[in-house]
């Protein structure tokens, strides 16, 4: 008896495991057209953080500094130019314009956020520098 219930209950799970109807699986999410690129724009961002803390640790010389930064920054304005062209419509000349500006603030480059003293980056413009105190004179 135990043996003809554990048979029945064998030959269920297995028709139940072996005979599911496609319309019965849960539907995946759409996937996003600019998922790889956001992806990608995250390790570039994580790629010139560290870039920029081997530097300060004197890791890198000025010219590697400069040419791994360059590098990367185009790389970024690149991809930021995808984006913009995929998901918001705009067109390829006026995204690599705004991309290449995203990137340039991203790496301090735009006046008023980078300290001419001790090379700090900032948010936002700023009479003082945060990290050593100096006037950020002529970046603003």
């Amino acid at each position: 008896m135990i043996l003809a219930v554990s048979i029945l209950i064998m030959a269920s799970v297995l028709a139940l495991v072996l005979f599911v109807r496609e319309k019965d699986l849960p539907q995946a999410p759409p996937a996003s057209p600019v998922e790889h690129l956001e992806s990608r724009k995250a390790v570039i961002y994580d790629n010139l953080r560290d870039l920029n803390f081997e530097y300060r640790l004197g890791k890198l010389s000025d010219a590697d500094y400069g040419k791994s930064k360059l590098t990367l920054q185009n790389e970024l304005a690149g991809v930021l130019a995808e984006i913009d062209r995929i998901a918001h419509g705009v067109s390829a000349a006026r995204a690599v314009v705004r991309a290449q500006t995203v990137a340039q603030k991203a790496a301090g480059e735009v006046k008023g956020l980078k300290c001419p003293h001790c090379g700090a980056v900032f948010e936002k413009t700023m009479k003082f520098c945060g990290e050593c105190g100096k006037t950020m004179e002529g970046q603003a």
